[in-house]
């Protein structure tokens, strides 16, 4: 009894048919998915633009109230309609230094004379 090939020639030809399939459809599934992914990015940018644009209407329609504008005004401003009396409550508490108590603070000297020194510095390292 002779032994029958592993491979015939049937199944070589089945096997290379099926490979090309592959082959060919490798290349358009993996764009299909880039494109999908490519869709879903931008429907996130789409969203965020949307908020973002609700969010800048909803300021447009505060900036146009009246009410709004001379609330912003007071606050940001310090601006008093006519006939009113304003005052603006100064804090004279001194800040805090980082400097304990007993020690007194350096004080930086100007930044041309730091210059001036750093230059006359590098001058006397080249003349020794």
């Amino acid at each position: 009894m002779s032994k029958r090939p592993q491979l015939t020639g049937r199944a070589a030809v089945l096997a290379l048919v099926v490979c090309a399939i592959a082959l060919s459809l490798a290349y358009p599934v993996r764009e299909y998915i880039a494109q999908r992914r490519d869709i879903a990015q931008m429907k996130e940018e789409n969203e965020r633009e949307r908020a973002e644009l609700a969010k800048l209407a909803e300021r447009s329609r505060r900036v146009t109230d009246p009410d709004y504008t001379k609330q912003s005004a007071r606050e940001r401003l310090f601006y008093c309609g006519p006939g009113e009396a304003c005052f603006v409550v100064m804090d004279d508490r001194p800040k805090p230094d980082k400097a304990k108590p007993g020690q007194a603070k350096a004080a930086r000297p100007p930044w041309y004379q730091s210059l001036w020194e750093s230059v006359e510095a590098a001058d006397e390292k080249v003349t020794r």
